[in-house]
Parts: C-alpha cells; sequence; structure tokens
C-alpha cells in the first residue's frame, strides 16, 4: 500500500495529456466529466480506449492506522457514477518497487473512501489488496496474482459496494463487501501508486462501466 522530474508531452486529439492538465475528451463509454485528484507525471488515453497513468516518487493514498499518519499524493482520474453501477478494467502494472500498484478508487469524502489494488506485495509478488478508509485506512491482502495483469471490478448497488477480481474478465472473485453509507457525490475511477519507488506506469484497459444495479454476489 501505501518523479521529481515533470516531463513535458505534445498535446493532441487522439493521444491525451500532460500533468495535471483536465482531460481533452470523455474516456469512452465512461460519463465525463473527467477530474483528476493529484497530477500524474504522465498520462494518455489512445484512440482504443486505454488509459495510462504514471505516479511520480512516493506517491501514495493511505491513513495510517497506528498513528494516523496521512498521505494523499497518488494521481486519480476520476468521475462521478450513477447511484448504482459497476466499473471494471483489465489493470496491467509496471512493477519496479514494493507496493507499486494499478488502483481503482471510490470516493466520497477526504475521510472516506476505499480502493482496490493490484500491488507488489511486501512479499515481493502480485496481489489483490484493498484498502476501505473511515479516517483511518484498514489494509487487505488477497488473492495472489501470476504476472502483472489482472481485472479489476467494483459494483454498488444501494449503499453496497462489492470489489472483485477475475484473471480473464469472466469468472469473478468477491474480494470485499462494505459499505460508505448514503453518498450524494460518490466518485470512482483510476490510479497508479508507488509509495517507496520512483514511479509506476498503470494501464488500464478494456474499460466497461455501466449505470445498472447487478447482482452483487456473481458481479453480473
Amino acid at each position: 500500500m501505501r518523479h521529481f522530474a515533470v516531463a513535458l508531452f505534445f498535446f493532441c486529439l487522439t493521444s491525451i495529456g500532460f500533468a495535471g492538465d483536465q482531460p481533452a475528451r470523455k474516456l469512452a463509454g465512461v460519463p465525463g466529466p473527467l477530474e483528476w485528484q493529484n497530477a500524474a507525471v504522465d498520462w494518455r488515453i489512445d484512440n482504443e480506449g486505454t488509459l495510462s497513468i504514471t505516479a511520480g516518487k512516493q506517491t501514495d493514498w493511505f491513513v495510517s492506522p497506528i498513528d494516523g499518519t496521512r498521505r494523499d499524493n497518488s494521481p486519480r482520474l476520476v468521475f462521478r457514477p450513477a447511484d448504482d453501477f459497476v466499473l471494471s478494467a483489465k489493470v496491467t502494472v509496471d512493477f519496479r518497487s514494493q507496493w507499486d500498484g494499478g488502483v481503482l478508487v471510490v470516493y466520497a469524502n477526504d475521510a472516506l473512501w476505499a480502493k482496490l489494488c493490484l500491488e507488489n506485495t511486501i512479499e515481493q509478488h502480485p496481489a489483490i489488496v484493498s484498502v476501505v478508509t473511515r479516517k483511518l485506512s484498514d489494509d487487505n491482502n488477497s488473492i495472489a496474482v501470476k504476472g502483472a495483469s489482472v481485472y479489476l471490478k467494483i459494483a454498488k448497488a444501494g449503499q453496497a459496494i462489492f470489489f472483485y477480481a477475475s484473471e480473464d474478465g469472466k469468472k469473478w472473485s468477491i474480494i470485499r463487501a462494505f459499505s460508505l453509507g448514503e453518498t450524494a457525490e460518490l466518485r470512482v475511477g483510476f490510479s497508479s501508486q508507488s509509495p517507496i519507488g520512483d514511479g509506476c506506469t498503470t494501464v488500464f484497459e478494456d474499460i466497461q462501466y455501466s449505470a445498472k444495479r447487478v447482482n452483487l454476489w456473481t458481479g453480473e
């Protein structure tokens, strides 16, 4: 869980962005507007609807349950979903250091949020990790993952939020079920992190969003 160099990139309509800019267009299938919470070192959306986000050095989003130390500098690209929704993506992480990760996020406010990660754990292997923060963060390491890619999914129905993971994007395993309560200003989206490293790039492919209530126990 948890670069100083900022590169300037040429702006065009088909490959977007330099760090901190608002996106110039919507991500296909995702309702706008898209908003940044913290700037990325680099980010882009290609013509296939693939999103990449590069996090800078020592970037994280976590509030220590031990002493309350707060870190909130990981780049997050978020949007406002429907009251009931499902969001999924194939997540591929350029692992370099411990706790590097690619993330799907749910945000209510600065004290109430959650994240679902493909993360390089302290055991030095990728795994599904989830964090739910209610002023302080918890930390749950789940399924070990072979390789640098996995499918992640978030679904919300009423007050319930479920996290899922899948090797193939078809058969889903429940990672976690929780609630952030009644939140009128919920945001969801995408992030990359490198808590003790020099940076990390995450690629989000096959991004799927639907404004619907799913069967939370199956994710469908």
